[in-house]
């Protein structure tokens, strides 16, 4: 599965997702991006700097994979919107979804797409 593919799949796992996206170790947007029936709440300039943002705190993680093993995805509950992110290989796949949701459900699903790659 290429990552085109596992963003379109992964914006069909629930229709509470708005934005599912690879983002490579420089914090540049590769594949995928906002769920084309969902409006975007900033501009594209801040999407870029969350993506750098987004980044350099996966790769700031990364340094305690020795010590706690590796991160497999981690979350931010925001007051309008939830924020995922799962490490893959050098790139990260970040999702974006309404807040009332199950985004435990949705985070495991993620998960098993990721490990098709």
């Amino acid at each position: 599965m290429d990552y085109d593919k596992l963003c379109a799949s992964t914006q069909k796992i629930d229709s509470k997702v708005r934005f599912a996206g690879v983002i490579n170790s420089r914090g540049r947007l590769i594949a995928g991006g906002m769920v084309e029936s969902k409006t975007r709440l900033g501009d594209r300039k801040r999407d870029e700097m969350l993506y750098m943002e987004l980044a350099l705190r996966v790769k700031m993680r990364s340094e305690f994979d020795d010590d706690l093993g590796k991160v497999r995805f981690s979350m931010s509950l925001r007051e309008k919107l939830i924020v995922m992110s799962f490490p893959m290989k050098n790139d990260i796949m970040m999702v974006s979804m309404e807040r009332k949701t199950q985004f435990e459900k949705i985070a495991f699903s993620i998960l098993k797409l990721i490990e098709k790659l």
